[in-house]
């Protein structure tokens, strides 16, 4: 099942089904399905096509969601870098931008980069 061009998972129960829409989350999903009447409990394959044009026109309507969100956060993002905040300059150099510690534990932003080397010393060959 397709909703807001995203493939939701069959097994899945409605309200955490919805989950996988970049954009919703578990609160805004609940909030959705009480205003399209649809029951939490119910699995995504079990939804009638009514019931999903319900959600599907809901979560367009209040929501900012997909292709839509992602643009306007990059766009946040490149007015940061544009206006060369402290924030745009973290984002610029790829380091953490919401005062974390970059000493150690900065791997999740600059990705798993390892950058000293052994001991530094050469070892010497014998003969």
């Amino acid at each position: 099942m397709r909703i807001i061009g995203v493939n939701i998972p069959d097994n899945k129960r409605i309200e955490v089904a919805l989950t996988y829409i970049f954009g919703i989350g578990r609160s805004a999903s609940k909030r959705i399905l009480a205003e399209a009447g649809v029951s939490i409990d119910k699995r995504a394959k079990e939804l009638s096509a009514d019931e999903v044009n319900k959600i599907q026109t809901l979560a367009e309507k209040k929501y900012s969601v997909e292709g839509e969100l992602r643009q306007l956060l990059k766009r946040n993002i490149q007015r940061l870098k544009e206006l060369k905040t402290y924030r745009g300059t973290r984002h610029l150099r790829r380091l953490p931008v919401r005062g974390q510690r970059t000493r150690t534990n900065s791997r999740t932003v600059r990705g798993n980069v390892r950058k000293t080397a052994g001991s530094g010393k050469r070892k010497v060959e014998l003969k």
